[in-house]
């Protein structure tokens, strides 16, 4: 999957940075870093799924960025927080 763009919302800027943690600029980065790409559900419009991005940002962090994949490569992010221990040994078998 390749992303070319990223949406924000400002509600979702705000709930990145205070309830994970998690800058616009770490999420861009596992977004954009070659991540491994899962899809976690169906979406309520057609074409317009929910996929996890999990990958490890130039800092060392290993993070998880949930977000929709919009039509024409564009990704709308709706959360994102650090990897669990599942998570991370996902991200370690399929790099």
């Amino acid at each position: 999957m390749r992303i070319t763009d990223i949406v924000w919302k400002e509600d979702i800027v705000d709930k990145f940075l205070s309830k994970h943690g998690v800058s616009v600029a770490e999420a861009e980065e596992a977004l954009v870093s070659r991540p491994v790409v899962r899809k976690m559900a169906k979406g309520r419009v057609r074409g317009e799924d929910v996929y996890a991005a999990l990958a490890q940002i130039g800092n060392g962090r290993y993070l998880v960025v949930f977000f929709i994949h919009k039509k024409r490569g564009i990704a709308l992010p709706i959360s994102a927080r650090d990897m669990d221990l599942a998570e991370r040994k996902y991200y370690a078998r399929n790099r």
